[in-house]
């Protein structure tokens, strides 16, 4: 198979690619420089010039709070790209798994989200995803496939777990909110499973897929499991709630999606957050030293 992954410098896009390369795939990798998903003309070409089998948007405007003071931005990014990816697949014959959030539910459950739960963001950010969720199921009913994610961590790049490690070394205590939940999850494992959805795009897998950690947890208890993987103290964790951390954009209090369409597939919900934590911790940890000066 040929595969083609949009947004290839970000955290996710680094570990699809790597994945792809080590399972011996065809894979072309095109970061935000080298295609403009905003541009319907440079993604048509991007898609004729490498002819993928599979592509893989993992482009996104993710800028949560920027979105809220700049929605029109995001909407380009997050709605009219996947559109343009959409369209350019259904043209040139090809499939497209597009990355979406559990922003696009309003975080008020009680119970994990399935995948079929109506769609009610409160965020700019969580709109301008929906759109492009709504897009790709419009442009490619039968070989667009939506895999929705929450709470990512990686190797690369920024995340509430790499900022914890690195305030670990430098703070004597911290504080993180203890009244929202979700599925911390890895980023390869994400992209292992994109990885093994692709053959069966349009062969039996369309639609909805939620791809996060199985478990669930709080910021201030995911906080603790990083200290204790570090071999660090967990009660220099301070619990506090979201009032004392405003943002202009509100967090879902409730992030759990539910994971049933994989069975359907035969295959298994993610492994359990705090045994895909502990095993990327070091990996990260080794990437975070190669970066210090």
């Amino acid at each position: 198979m040929r595969w083609l992954v949009t947004g290839a410098g970000g955290m996710l896009g680094r570990d699809m690619t790597d994945v792809l390369d080590r399972r011996g795939e065809r894979v072309a990798g095109l970061d935000r420089g080298a295609l403009d998903i905003t541009r319907y003309d440079a993604v048509a070409d991007a898609i004729a010039a490498h002819r993928p089998d599979v592509v893989v948007n993992c482009a996104a405007c993710t800028a949560v709070d920027d979105a809220e003071t700049d929605e029109d931005r995001a909407l380009r990014v997050n709605g009219d790209g996947p559109r343009h990816l959409a369209r350019a697949c259904a043209a040139a014959g090809a499939r497209l798994v597009h990355v979406s959030t559990d922003y696009v539910f309003p975080g008020d459950a009680t119970t994990p989200y399935p995948e079929d739960h109506p769609p009610a963001p409160r965020t700019a950010y969580g709109r301008t995803k929906l759109a492009g969720e709504r897009a790709v199921l419009e442009e490619l009913p039968d070989t667009g496939v939506i895999v929705r994610t929450a709470w990512l961590y990686g190797v690369h790049g920024r995340s509430f777990v790499r900022t914890m490690m690195d305030l670990e070394a430098r703070s004597a205590t911290v504080d993180v909110v203890d009244d929202q939940r979700g599925q911390p999850t890895w980023s390869a494992d994400v992209a292992a499973r994109v990885a093994d959805l692709g053959p069966l795009v349009g062969r039996g897998a369309s639609g909805v897929l939620h791809a996060t950690s199985s478990g669930e947890t709080t910021w201030y208890d995911l906080a603790r499991e990083v200290f204790h993987g570090l071999g660090a103290d967990p009660d220099r964790i301070h619990p506090v709630g979201s009032a004392a951390c405003p943002r202009p954009a509100p967090r879902p209090a409730y992030s759990v999606l539910a994971h049933g369409r994989w069975r359907e597939l035969g295959l298994p919900p993610l492994r359990d957050w705090r045994a895909a934590l502990h095993e990327a911790l070091p990996h990260i940890r080794k990437e975070s030293l190669r970066e210090t000066p």
